[in-house]
């Protein structure tokens, strides 16, 4: 176990461990091959002091998937999804998530680390997902014969499309992106005189 798990990190050190993440976070997009030295560069520390917080590579990008999740998780949590009027919370939610997903796109998308931390407060973030989509449904937002987990599945796939192919855009800019997203989500992309 490593000195910073066992003790909370003093302020000047948590801010030189936020401003390694955000270097790796920006380097490893462009380049998820790039070294560490490169990371070091780019955050404007030593190679060592990258070193010294985080012993490896493995290391280093498990804490970007942990501190991306937590970031994904507050997002969440402050659309107030169980308090907030559903629809309200649906589009909180996805504006929030959008913000944490485009500026941390590579830590939450990497498979070259396992977090059962990162993992728990996914399951976490699901489980709330899962309660506002049969709020919505209640509501009568979604209709009452579509199963509410499928609903958010869709969802998912809808906000990984969005942030696959909006890396590079500026993630300050999303509520434009998340009303398109919910509104693509409630009413699809058919026209309204089309019928099955």
């Amino acid at each position: 176990m490593t000195e910073s798990a066992v003790r909370p990190l003093r302020a000047d050190a948590e801010r030189t461990v936020r401003t390694i993440l955000e270097a790796a976070e920006r380097v490893l997009n462009r380049n998820p091959s790039a070294s560490m030295e490169e990371i070091a560069a780019a955050a404007g520390v030593a190679r060592t002091t990258v070193h010294r917080r985080f012993a490896t590579r493995v290391a280093l990008v498990t804490a970007m998937k942990t501190w991306a999740s937590q970031q994904l998780a507050s997002a969440v949590d402050e659309a107030r999804l169980e308090t907030a009027p559903p629809m309200v919370a649906l589009y909180q939610a996805t504006a929030n998530a959008l913000r944490v997903k485009l500026s941390w796109g590579f830590s939450m998308n990497t498979a070259l680390a396992a977090s059962s931390e990162s993992d728990e407060l996914m399951a976490g973030v699901v489980a709330s997902c899962d309660r506002l989509f049969e709020r919505l449904q209640k509501a009568g937002v979604l209709r009452a014969d579509v199963d509410p987990v499928w609903a958010r599945r869709v969802y998912y796939a809808l906000l990984h499309e969005v942030c696959q192919n909006r890396r590079d855009e500026d993630p300050d800019d999303t509520d434009a992106l998340a009303t398109q997203l919910v509104d693509t989500l409630l009413r699809g992309v058919g026209s309204p005189a089309a019928q099955l």
